[in-house]
This record gives C-alpha cells, structure tokens and sequence, in this order.
C-alpha cells in the first residue's frame, strides 16, 4: 500500500516538474517593462533581496527600470556609477531605442558592461551580482558588473603556514585569487579560461596555465574532464576533485590543494595546470606525483642545505608515521626474538600486567588518537589546542597508571602523531592514517613479513596511479634522472635550468642566459 502511494507521488511529482520546466523554458526579452518585471518577479517568487527601481527618464518619461540582488553587489557602484548617472543626466533622447543606446554608451561608468535579450542569460548575470537595466520599448536589457559585497581580507593560510615566504593566501573571492595569480606572473602567456558548474549553482570555475609551457594535451585533457562535471550543487574544490581524479579508490590525493598563491606560481611554471573555483580559498593543482606530497615552499625559501635538511626530516616523519605502530606490533608480538635481549626484556617488563595483546593495545591507543585530533580540529580554535594536548597527555598517563596500556605504547602513539604532522600536504596525511591502518593489520597476521608484503602492494598500487596520465612514482618510476635535483635533496637553485622532464613542457628552459628573450 505504501509503495503504491509512494509511486503515485513520485507520478505527480515529475508531472509538475515537466510543467514547470516547459512553462520555463528559454524566453526573449519583451518590449514590455511591465511583462519583463513580471518575468523576473515570478521566475524568482518575488524574493526579499530582489531590488527594482523605477525611474522614468527624458522629455516623453519612458520607463525604465534597475534590477539587482542586495548583498552580492557592489552598493557604492550602483548608486555612483548607475543611479546617479541615469538621475542627473539632461538632454536625453526622447526615443525608447535611442535612449537604450545613449544609456549603454555614456551613461555607464563601468568597464564590462554588455547587452542580452535572452532570459536565462539575464537571471544567471543577475543572480551572479550584475546589474540590469530595461527600459519600456525595447527587447534587450543591459548588464552591468557591479559583484561585490562582504569580502574576506587577504591574509596568511591557516593550514599553509610557514617560517619565512609570502604572508599572502587565496580568498573566497576568484577575482582577487586572479590577480594574486597575475601579481607574481607578469607575462602575457598567462592565461585564464573561464566555466561554469553546477546546474543549480552556476559556480564559476577557472582554468590557469602558461600558454607556450604547459603541454597542450594536458590543458584539453582537463577542460574535457571538467565538462564532463553533471552536478546540481558544487559548494567547494574538493566536489571537482572528486570528479576529475583518475582513481577515486585510491587513498592517495592526484591533485593537490593549496591557499597559498607562491604554491600554484611555482606550478604554472612548471608545466602544471591551476583549478579556481568561487567562494573557497582552495586551488587545485593538477598533474602531482607522489614527491609533491612532501615538498614546501618552505624549501625553496631556504639555502639548498637548509632546505634538504628538512625535507629528508619530511620522508623520515613520513616513515614513521606509516611503519611504526606496525612495527611495535610485528616486533612485540608476533617476531620478538628480532629483538636484542635486553631491549626485549625491558619492554616485557613495562608490559607487565596489560591485559590486551599488543595489537588490541595499538588500535586502542591509535583510535583514541584520532579522536582526539579529530576532536582539536572542530572545537573552537581558543581551547582546541588546549584540549588536544592536556587530554592526550591525561589520557596517556591515566591508562599508563591503570595497566590498560604500557608507556613504550603512548611512547609510540606520541611519534606517530608527531611525525604524521610532518606531511605538509593535509589530505596526504589523512590518507597515510587510512594506510598506517592497513600496515597494522598485516603485521598482526603475519609479522615483519606482512609489513612487507603490504608495503609491496602499496607500491604496486602507486605505480599503477596515473594523475592525468602522469605515473604517480614519477621520477622514481619511470625513472627521471634530470628531475633528481628536486626529489629527496633540494638542489641549489642554478641547478634547475630545466623544467621537469615528466611534464613533457613544451618550454624546457627555466632559466635563461642574460639578455634571452622569452
């Protein structure tokens, strides 16, 4: 009965969508104002932010009318460049077409400002921040760019943060992310192609490259994956990452994110391809490999030796994180004769009166703090930190003195979470946590032996993954021996006179001799 009922309803509802979508369709601009306001007032059930002015301008007091939504336009644009130049303005044509033209012409003290007689075009420009004007008598409106409203001040990443660079980070705002973008490349190679996705949302999205660097295959492989995008809503980058990566198995990110704009510089001029998208501070970098994930701009910041200090630190936290809580158990309770003698007997002794094998004893104590990190991240940023580390440290120390668990295990669990922090790249880290998991449960069925046997799948998998049809173990595998200057070691920076071979630029040269011309 209720699946008859629920049909019934389905019925009707795809009914009245059909009607609504027929009586929608695409409309031209009428002559009448009335008709038009009408339009506009059905199409979007009369909303609160929806602002008309009327004004009736020239010797005959031809109608007119001024549209835009409050809040997502620019107040102090519409009154000073708009209104007050359509108020004051003498001597006007006394024909409707002649007014239209002498508005469009020498009354709009905007730069873009275009004409449209189609319906879907105006309402989208108009919901986007524009400004549109119709006057009685003809069949076509203007639009006047006037987007603007509350914006975020350029400030430093939160999650980006570094010791010495630039202070500056991406907004919520794609035309201020743009001219951050052009601020450091001042060539006119730089290019920007702009869509749209989302059926309902219309977000604009921005394609970035260097025309004469970037290989073209690339820049036409991510333009025909991002028109493949069929979503009503895409609030963040993340929604067209998932969209345009080549496995979405994989714990491994195929594209990185970043708010720092010196990040995405940098990969323009290597060859790669930026992805803005409006209203998130988070740019998406495409192709990456996998020695992406631990480099900094930090690195480049620094003298070559500073620079490779800490990115050696970088793969050793990296190792850490992943292998040690496996190798506590592989060690503790599968192979403890790999252990020299007293080592062994020590931490036996520590182990004394625990109740858990040491497998249940790590996933405890590893569960527990995951829960705390992910705990820190959403309580207020004041007492987040606090709490993070007062209640791992009472915790620890509270199951330490009731016997649940031994200190060479919060000794452990402390390194891990450490080393984990390490990994500049945050949804890397996340994906070593889901990995670090896997390692755990192999060393507990089979040892030392397990952990090399997932390690060995782990690199089979990596090896397999493409990021735009770049190997993922790139240089590594397929072996780049040019492209070693940047992997492990940071090279000093005279070294890199070559763009990175795997990216098939067609621009080789990064650095130039005195005097070349681009």
């Amino acid at each position: 009965m209720f699946r008859s009922w629920f049909n019934k309803y389905r019925k009707n509802i795809k009914q009245e969508n059909e009607y609504h979508d027929t009586n929608n369709s695409s409309l031209n601009v009428s002559k009448d104002l009335k008709i038009n306001l009408a339009y506009i007032n059905n199409l979007l059930d009369e909303p609160e932010d929806l602002n008309i002015r009327e004004l009736k301008l020239g010797k005959r007091k031809i109608p007119c009318a001024i549209i835009h939504m409050e809040g997502i336009v620019n107040s102090l644009n519409v009154n000073l460049a708009i209104m007050n130049n359509l108020e004051q303005a003498e001597d006007l044509p006394s024909k409707a077409d002649e007014l239209f033209a002498y508005i469009y012409d020498k009354l709009i003290a905007v730069n873009n400002v275009h004409k449209s007689s189609n319906f879907d075009d105006i309402t989208l420009e108009l919901i986007s921040g524009y400004t549109v004007i119709y006057v009685d008598g003809v069949d076509t409106a203007i639009l006047v760019e006037t987007i603007g409203g509350e914006i975020r001040a350029i400030e430093e990443p939160i999650t980006e943060t570094l010791i010495r660079g630039p202070r500056d980070g991406f907004v919520e705002n794609i035309q201020t992310n743009l001219a951050l973008i052009r601020r450091n490349i001042k060539d006119h190679n730089l290019r920007f192609k702009a869509h749209r996705v989302g059926e309902r949302s219309q977000r604009q999205l921005i394609v970035t490259y260097l025309d004469g660097v970037a290989n073209p295959l690339l820049v036409k492989e991510v333009k025909r994956r991002l028109e493949s995008i069929d979503t009503d809503i895409v609030l963040e980058s993340g929604y067209i990452e998932a969209w345009i990566e080549d496995s979405f198995l994989s714990p491994f990110p195929q594209m990185l994110n970043t708010e720092r704009p010196d990040r995405v510089v940098n990969a323009l001029n290597q060859g790669k391809v930026a992805i803005l998208l409006d209203r998130t501070p988070f740019v998406i970098i495409a192709p990456m490999t996998f020695v992406n994930v631990l480099q900094s701009p930090q690195d480049y910041y620094d003298r070559w030796m500073v620079g490779s200090l800490l990115r050696i630190l970088r793969y050793f936290g990296g190792f850490i994180s992943l292998f040690l809580p496996a190798l506590y158990i592989a060690l503790i309770s599968v192979q403890p004769d790999m252990l020299p003698s007293d080592f062994a007997f020590s931490i036996s002794g520590t182990r004394e009166g625990v109740p858990f094998p040491p497998v249940i004893e790590a996933f405890m104590m590893i569960i527990t703090m995951e829960l705390l990190q992910e705990a820190g991240a959403r309580l207020p940023q004041t007492i987040g930190q606090t709490i993070g580390i007062v209640g791992g440290l009472v915790i620890g120390e509270a199951a330490v003195q009731a016997g649940i668990v031994s200190p060479v295990m919060v000794i452990v669990v402390a390194l891990t979470a450490i080393a984990n922090f390490t990994v500049p790249s945050f949804n890397t880290a996340i994906g070593f946590r889901i990995i670090r998991l896997g390692f755990m449960l192999s060393a507990a069925a089979f040892g030392l032996f397990g952990i090399i046997l997932a390690y060995i799948m782990m690199n089979i998998h990596a090896v397999n993954l493409t990021s735009f049809g770049i190997p993922y173990s790139t240089p590594f595998a397929p072996f780049f021996k040019k492209d070693w200057n940047d992997v492990v070691l940071r090279f000093p920076i005279q070294t890199f006179d070559k763009r990175p071979e795997y990216m098939l630029t067609e621009d080789e040269d990064s650095l130039r001799d005195e005097g070349e011309q681009k």
